[in-house]
Protein backbone atom coordinates (compact mmCIF):
# COMPACT_ATOMS: atom_id res chain seq x y z
CA UNK A 1 0.00 0.00 0.00
CA UNK A 2 1.50 3.37 -1.00
CA UNK A 3 2.51 5.67 1.85
CA UNK A 4 4.62 8.70 2.74
CA UNK A 5 5.59 10.65 5.84
CA UNK A 6 4.91 14.30 6.67
CA UNK A 7 7.73 15.69 8.82
CA UNK A 8 9.10 19.03 9.91
CA UNK A 9 12.89 18.76 10.10
CA UNK A 10 15.75 21.18 9.78
CA UNK A 11 19.06 19.91 8.49
CA UNK A 12 21.68 20.75 11.13
CA UNK A 13 24.45 21.24 8.57
CA UNK A 14 22.33 23.59 6.44
CA UNK A 15 21.44 25.60 9.56
CA UNK A 16 25.12 25.79 10.56
CA UNK A 17 26.04 26.93 7.03
CA UNK A 18 23.32 29.60 7.09
CA UNK A 19 24.51 30.96 10.45
CA UNK A 20 28.12 31.05 9.21
CA UNK A 21 27.10 32.90 6.03
CA UNK A 22 25.08 35.41 8.08
CA UNK A 23 28.01 36.00 10.44
CA UNK A 24 30.37 36.58 7.53
CA UNK A 25 27.95 38.91 5.74
CA UNK A 26 27.16 40.98 8.84
CA UNK A 27 30.83 41.46 9.74
CA UNK A 28 31.53 42.70 6.20
CA UNK A 29 28.62 45.16 6.03
CA UNK A 30 29.45 48.86 6.30
CA UNK A 31 26.50 49.70 8.59
CA UNK A 32 27.76 47.11 11.12
CA UNK A 33 31.34 48.39 11.17
CA UNK A 34 32.61 48.68 14.79
CA UNK A 35 29.26 47.36 16.06
CA UNK A 36 28.82 44.64 18.66
CA UNK A 37 27.26 41.59 16.96
CA UNK A 38 27.05 38.02 18.30
CA UNK A 39 25.35 35.20 16.38
CA UNK A 40 25.65 31.91 18.24
CA UNK A 41 24.11 28.57 17.25
CA UNK A 42 23.38 25.91 19.88
CA UNK A 43 23.25 22.73 17.78
CA UNK A 44 21.90 20.52 20.57
CA UNK A 45 18.87 22.66 21.44
CA UNK A 46 18.42 24.19 17.97
CA UNK A 47 18.56 27.76 19.29
CA UNK A 48 20.21 30.82 17.83
CA UNK A 49 21.28 33.61 20.16
CA UNK A 50 21.40 37.02 18.54
CA UNK A 51 23.03 40.02 20.21
CA UNK A 52 23.47 43.53 18.82
CA UNK A 53 23.85 47.17 19.86
CA UNK A 54 20.19 48.09 19.35
CA UNK A 55 16.83 46.73 18.26
CA UNK A 56 17.13 47.96 14.68
CA UNK A 57 20.39 46.08 14.08
CA UNK A 58 18.89 42.98 15.69
CA UNK A 59 15.98 43.08 13.22
CA UNK A 60 18.42 43.49 10.32
CA UNK A 61 20.34 40.43 11.49
CA UNK A 62 17.06 38.48 11.71
CA UNK A 63 16.12 39.51 8.15
CA UNK A 64 19.51 38.42 6.81
CA UNK A 65 19.22 35.15 8.75
CA UNK A 66 15.84 34.35 7.22
CA UNK A 67 16.94 35.17 3.67
CA UNK A 68 20.22 33.22 3.89
CA UNK A 69 18.55 30.23 5.55
CA UNK A 70 15.93 30.21 2.79
CA UNK A 71 18.74 30.01 0.22
CA UNK A 72 20.13 27.01 2.17
CA UNK A 73 16.75 25.25 1.86
CA UNK A 74 15.37 26.08 5.32
CA UNK A 75 11.83 27.44 5.29
CA UNK A 76 11.25 30.78 7.06
CA UNK A 77 8.51 29.15 9.16
CA UNK A 78 11.19 27.04 10.86
CA UNK A 79 12.32 30.05 12.91
CA UNK A 80 10.36 31.06 16.00
CA UNK A 81 10.77 34.79 16.62
CA UNK A 82 7.90 34.84 19.16
CA UNK A 83 10.19 35.77 22.07
CA UNK A 84 10.64 39.52 22.16
CA UNK A 85 14.11 41.06 22.18
CA UNK A 86 15.29 42.07 25.62
CA UNK A 87 17.83 44.55 26.92
CA UNK A 88 20.84 43.12 28.73
CA UNK A 89 23.29 45.75 29.83
CA UNK A 90 23.96 47.99 26.85
CA UNK A 91 23.12 45.30 24.27
CA UNK A 92 19.86 43.94 22.90
CA UNK A 93 19.51 40.16 22.80
CA UNK A 94 17.03 37.72 21.29
CA UNK A 95 16.75 33.94 21.48
CA UNK A 96 15.44 32.38 18.27
CA UNK A 97 14.38 28.76 18.49
CA UNK A 98 14.39 26.56 15.40
CA UNK A 99 11.35 24.29 15.10
CA UNK A 100 12.54 20.74 14.59
CA UNK A 101 9.93 17.98 14.57
CA UNK A 102 6.14 18.14 14.60
CA UNK A 103 4.50 18.95 17.90
CA UNK A 104 1.50 16.85 18.91
CA UNK A 105 -0.97 19.73 18.36
CA UNK A 106 0.41 20.44 14.88
CA UNK A 107 0.25 16.74 13.96
CA UNK A 108 -3.39 16.65 15.09
CA UNK A 109 -4.16 19.69 12.89
CA UNK A 110 -2.63 17.94 9.88
CA UNK A 111 -4.56 14.70 10.54
CA UNK A 112 -7.83 16.66 10.96
CA UNK A 113 -7.16 18.56 7.72
CA UNK A 114 -6.59 15.29 5.84
CA UNK A 115 -9.68 13.60 7.32
CA UNK A 116 -11.91 16.62 6.61
CA UNK A 117 -10.79 16.66 2.98
CA UNK A 118 -12.71 13.45 2.25
CA UNK A 119 -9.83 11.76 0.44
CA UNK A 120 -9.62 7.99 0.73
CA UNK A 121 -6.42 7.90 2.76
CA UNK A 122 -5.50 7.10 6.34
CA UNK A 123 -3.35 9.44 8.44
CA UNK A 124 -1.69 8.33 11.66
CA UNK A 125 0.63 10.11 14.09
CA UNK A 126 3.96 8.36 14.79
CA UNK A 127 6.13 10.26 17.33
CA UNK A 128 7.01 13.53 15.52
CA UNK A 129 5.69 12.64 12.04
CA UNK A 130 2.41 11.85 10.31
CA UNK A 131 2.25 8.75 8.10
CA UNK A 132 -0.31 8.86 5.29
CA UNK A 133 -1.34 5.66 3.49
CA UNK A 134 -3.77 5.12 0.65
CA UNK A 135 -4.62 2.79 -2.22
CA UNK A 136 -3.61 5.19 -5.00
CA UNK A 137 -0.52 7.34 -5.37
CA UNK A 138 -2.74 10.05 -6.89
CA UNK A 139 -4.61 10.35 -3.58
CA UNK A 140 -1.29 10.76 -1.76
CA UNK A 141 -0.24 13.49 -4.19
CA UNK A 142 -3.55 15.26 -3.52
CA UNK A 143 -2.77 15.14 0.22
CA UNK A 144 0.62 16.76 -0.44
CA UNK A 145 -1.05 19.50 -2.49
CA UNK A 146 -3.67 19.95 0.23
CA UNK A 147 -1.02 20.38 2.94
CA UNK A 148 0.98 22.82 0.81
CA UNK A 149 -2.07 24.98 0.09
CA UNK A 150 -3.33 24.95 3.69
CA UNK A 151 -2.06 27.82 5.83
CA UNK A 152 -0.58 25.76 8.65
CA UNK A 153 2.42 28.07 9.29
CA UNK A 154 4.72 25.04 9.44
CA UNK A 155 7.80 24.06 7.47
CA UNK A 156 6.69 20.64 6.17
CA UNK A 157 8.65 18.08 4.20
CA UNK A 158 7.29 14.96 2.51
CA UNK A 159 9.54 11.92 2.50
CA UNK A 160 9.63 8.12 2.25
CA UNK A 161 7.17 7.92 -0.65
CA UNK A 162 6.63 4.20 -1.15
CA UNK A 163 4.46 2.44 -3.68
Amino acid sequence: MPSFDIVSKVDAQALDNAVNVVTKEITNRFDFKNAHVVIDLDKKEYKIKLEADDDMKLRQIADVLISRAHKQGIAPQAFDFSKDPYQSGKYTKQDVSVKNGLKQEDAKKIVKLIKDSGLKVQAAIHDDMVRVTGKKIDDLQEVIALCRNAELDLALQYENMRS
